[in-house]
């Protein structure tokens, strides 16, 4: 039985419409905001300087101080007046052709990889038995079965795969920025939660596993995990793909080997909602699939690891789709083919690779802000008994709602949205 919605309550401060001041030269500038409720302690931006991840068009509007004129504000304001979409505007000043081009194809690259990799490497390996090449098919289909233990215990990790030079094009693409509110020692594991699902976790991906935006630089000593469908690691190809990044499956056995060893610092990236969540994908919208996901907090007290939440701002965002209503035939038929293929058929679309104002299935450019809670402790339990998981799990609930409110306006989420978990 689907659980009700749950709206949950915080309060932030109204928005406040920014006062113009005449310049000695006649252009028209913008107060700087003071941000004396909200802070950021470990903003980051692309660069690796501190940022405070704040939208154009509601950055400029939390106070008043010194006159400034922040950078793509007036165009955001324009863009905005006249109903055209973020996909539209065109890119800001500083982007050479070849640049934008390259950005496209980063992006490109993750979303064919994401969508069309486990069909196209099922056709080709059904195309290479009716050929001459057909041992080939055999012979990998056999070494699948014999490293079918693989994926859940060491894995095939290849670090230099993070430092690619194409994720830093797609994260320059949206951006996508990481944001740091704690510090995580390594002494210590971890297990984080990540929200939202969206269409293709680009927020956690791009952060978690890439060096984009110097993960390790900034949470030295850890070594992130992103678990995913245990099915995806007996595709052909798609398997070595995925490993050699770092994924691997969430499953029991695959999650208590990394949490099991001696070397501390191991931090499971867990998606939580998966793929039911993701029918819940659409702009503005913050639903969440939360309230009887508790598997990982089971995880987390057999072995200590402590609970950290983390929020993609704008991952929602970067498609557009169609949602259907709980109830309805057309979102029963995406529950029963969930239930059987474990995939999400979601309707969305983005834009196109030639021109912004077009239909196609590239991400939208909007912003999306990866923000990294403070860790929650959790002692160790071999059986945990039901009364502790939800205790911590209404903990980790508690402050997941924290680190949205706190952070919502600045990413450039109204004041008056708050997070829903179903």
């Amino acid at each position: 039985m689907d659980m009700p919605c749950i709206p949950c309550s915080g309060a932030a401060p109204p928005l406040h419409t920014p006062t113009p001041t005449p310049s000695s030269q006649g252009e028209h500038r913008l107060t700087e905001p003071r941000l004396s409720k909200i802070s950021l302690r470990g903003s980051l931006d692309a660069s690796g300087a501190p940022d405070p991840c704040i939208s154009p068009a509601t950055a400029w509007t939390l106070g008043e101080g010194t006159p400034v004129t922040p950078p793509g504000a007036l165009q955001a304001e324009m863009a905005t007046k006249m109903d055209v979409s973020p996909a539209a505007v065109p890119p800001g000043p500083g982007k050479t052709l070849q640049k934008q081009w390259l950005e496209v194809v980063g992006v490109f690259h993750y979303v064919f990889a994401f969508l069309f990799l486990v069909p196209f490497a099922m056709v080709l390996l059904l195309f290479l038995l009716f050929t001459r090449l057909w041992p080939l098919s055999v012979l990998y289909l056999m070494w699948i079965y014999l490293d079918r233990d693989t994926p859940s215990q060491e894995g095939r990790q290849i670090m230099w795969t993070k430092r690619w030079r194409i994720w830093k094009h797609q994260r320059d693409y949206f951006p996508i920025k990481l944001v740091k509110t704690a510090e995580l020692p390594p002494s210590q594991n971890y297990v984080l939660g990540a929200h939202p699902h969206g269409v293709m976790c680009t927020g956690a991906f791009s952060n978690f596993l890439t060096e984009s935006n110097d993960f390790s630089r900034h949470f030295p000593g850890l070594q992130p995990w992103i678990a995913m469908m245990a099915s995806f690691f007996y595709v052909p190809f798609l398997r070595e793909y995925i490993m050699m990044h770092g994924l691997r499956p969430v499953s029991r056995h695959s999650l208590d080997f990394v949490l099991s060893q001696p070397q501390r610092g191991q931090a499971v990236v867990i998606v939580i909602g998966g793929a039911q969540e993701a029918l819940y994908t659409a702009p503005g919208q913050h639903s969440l699939e939360l309230l009887n996901r508790k598997g990982f907090v089971r995880l987390a007290l057999r072995h200590g690891a402590s609970l950290v939440p983390v929020y993609s701002f704008g991952e929602n965002d970067t498609f557009k789709g169609m949602n259907f209503s709980k109830g309805s035939w057309q979102y029963l038929c995406q529950v029963t083919c969930k239930r059987v293929t474990s995939i999400a058929p979601c309707i969305f679309w983005g834009r196109g690779l030639f021109l912004h104002k077009s239909w196609g299935l590239l991400p939208l450019p909007v912003p999306i802000t990866t923000v990294v809670g403070g860790p929650i402790p959790v002692p160790q339990c071999s059986s945990p008994s039901q009364e502790q998981v939800d205790h911590y799990h209404r903990l980790y609930m508690d402050a997941l709602e924290r680190l949205f409110e706190e952070h919502k306006e600045s990413c450039g989420v109204p004041a008056s949205t708050h997070l829903t978990f179903c």
